[in-house]
């Protein structure tokens, strides 16, 4: 079948014809054994701690990090490309699966429709990942609230921690866009509520409690890391943690089942962990350390995905999961398309189809400086060219030669069409280089480097700036966490994915900019600083046109509209 007569059918109703086996089997291929498994239906399961445990001693396989350039409206690809990649080194005999990230369902209502993949490499059952899927996300979310309710119960009845409720800086969480909620009145209605103050909502896979389930070894360590939460300061400036409301407890409650990877299979029925899913522009944008982990003491070839563009998610994944997991990536592959590069090269969304050779030329220096980017930390770069109904063989090329004039190899990749069939090419170019090329990974900057100066790196370095800037406050505000014993943490950047400054309008690769830092967050069970630059949201709010808009059940209850 040819792609132009594929592309007329949709990602759902692909996913729906779908030959899934029994998890179970699924997980045979992997040599986990049915004590192992636990079912959530038929088609997805999630794996006993007790087994994960169990793996500790038995060597890695490969890491391949798959990432992108910056991303467009038009879409990039990233998940269908890691997911036919996968499917392509299973077709070539080698033992591999996948390590993603779970949908949030602000998006998949919002802007996206759905993130499991499309076309022919595609992760399944569809619907129930973009979904509820196994309840991870409801039980982070209300792990988040348990906490915040804690934390008002605690001022109501006795606050023997001196909590200033003027200064409590733990938010509640709902996993929607939802706006109207960045910023509310709480305990309105009298004596018997509370006290009133300002308060707010983040999105779920923004809050604390979903990077610290993605960055927890396990059971012990998601506690510590619950118990060292820092919820708000006395009236002296004493940092109270959620330690002190004994609250890690009975939110580990609440996570110990969210905490257990989530198996399920693609359309060619090959393994995948789709586990944890903190966002790249506010977050730290990478699936769950557990999963990964797990996943490369039983396969060869392990392919996770990192969020947004390089200069987002790869980052955060070398100099946040990587650095505190001990995880060696062996190669990355970077995701690019004719379409993004015509769009970064100044053409409107509109006409991104029509053929325009010099757009491409003036849009590749966003490609070159992600392939520099990502070799500053030392790991082997390729490039996979998705192929997008409407791209010409002469542009695909085109974008091929470009890498390879900075000397990056590349291949295009027709996942969507094709599923692992039409990756067998960047498949043999993953295995090749993890054979032939050493990596040698580094973080970005040392751990002892204060959070200015890493910050100060990290926008020199990855976005191209001259330097970072803020007010006194916000100045005031790194030294006060230096001076708390916090200056070893990593920085993770919270700015808008559109673009390497942080006016989301620069297309391209640009330069001579400063990056204005707004706030920044304090998360020590993360064990981070999240420092948020430009505009960019903790809640963000629905379009214009919502995806919401086309998503319903069909007359015979079928879901329709969800991408």
């Amino acid at each position: 079948m040819e792609f132009q007569e594929q592309a007329v059918r949709s990602n759902i109703e692909i996913a729906r014809d779908a030959k899934m086996k029994p998890i179970g089997e699924i997980a045979k291929k992997l040599d986990i054994p049915d004590a192992a498994v636990i079912p959530y239906g038929h088609t997805k399961a999630k794996i006993a701690l007790d087994f994960i445990e169990s793996l500790k001693d038995r060597p890695n396989g490969k890491l391949i990090l798959v990432t992108a350039i910056t991303p467009t409206p038009a879409g990039e690809g990233k998940t269908t490309t890691t997911v036919g990649l996968n499917d392509a080194l299973n077709a070539l005999g080698y033992r591999a699966m996948a390590a993603l990230r779970e949908p949030s369902l602000g998006p998949c209502f919002g802007m996206k429709g759905g993130a499991a993949g499309g076309g022919y490499a595609q992760v399944v059952p569809m619907e129930d990942i973009n979904l509820h899927f196994t309840g991870d996300f409801h039980a982070i979310t209300a792990a988040n609230n348990l906490l915040a309710a804690m934390i008002d119960n605690h001022i109501y009845w006795s606050n023997s921690t001196g909590l200033d409720a003027r200064r409590i800086s733990w938010r509640r969480c709902l996993d929607m866009n939802d706006r109207a909620l960045r910023s509310i009145a709480s305990s309105l209605g009298g004596v018997a509520n509370g006290f009133p103050r300002e308060d707010g909502f983040d999105i779920t896979v923004a809050s604390e409690v979903m990077a610290i389930l993605c960055l927890a070894s396990d059971l012990k360590d998601l506690e510590r890391r619950l118990g060292n939460i820092v919820v708000g300061q006395t009236r002296d400036r004493r940092y109270v943690t959620a330690k002190e409301l004994n609250a890690p407890g009975a939110m580990s409650v609440l996570l110990k089942d969210a905490l257990l990877p989530n198996l399920v299979q693609t359309l060619e029925n090959n393994p995948v962990f789709v586990h944890g899913g903190p966002f790249a522009n506010i977050a730290h944008g990478c699936n769950s350390v557990m999963a990964t982990r797990a996943a490369l003491k039983l396969a060869d070839y392990v392919v996770t995905e990192a969020g947004f563009g390089a200069d987002l998610g790869a980052e955060k994944f070398f100099d946040i999961k990587c650095r505190k997991a001990k995880l060696d990536p062996a190669a990355a592959v970077i995701v690019a398309t004719v379409r993004a590069l015509k769009h970064h090269g100044g053409v409107a969304k509109e006409d991104l189809k029509k053929p325009n050779m010099q757009a491409i030329e003036r849009g590749a220096a966003n490609l070159e400086r992600h392939i520099r980017n990502v070799k500053k930390f030392g790991v082997p770069v390729i490039v996979a060219v998705n192929q997008f109904l409407g791209d010409s063989e002469e542009e695909m090329q085109r974008v091929v030669e470009i890498a390879n004039a900075v000397d990056c190899p590349a291949h295009i990749s027709r996942g969507w069409a094709q599923g692992g069939k039409g990756v067998t090419d960047l498949a043999k170019c993953v295995v090749e280089t993890c054979a032939t090329t050493k990596s040698e990974f580094k973080p970005l900057y040392p751990v002892e480097m204060p959070l200015w100066e890493k910050t100060q790196t990290v926008a020199r370095t990855i976005y191209g700036a001259n330097g970072i800037t803020a007010d006194s406050a916000t100045r005031a505000r790194f030294n006060e966490l230096e001076d708390a014993g916090f200056g070893h943490l990593p920085v993770c950047m919270a700015k808008t994915q559109y673009s390497f400054s942080t006016d989301p309008e620069k297309r391209g690769a640009p330069t001579d900019h400063m990056v204005k830092v707004r706030e920044v967050h304090l998360s020590a069970g993360a064990e981070f600083v999240v420092v948020i630059a430009g505009d960019i949201m903790t809640m963000p709010g629905l379009p214009r046109i919502p995806a919401a808009d086309k998503i319903h059940l069909n007359e015979m209850g079928q879901i329709e509209g969800l991408f």
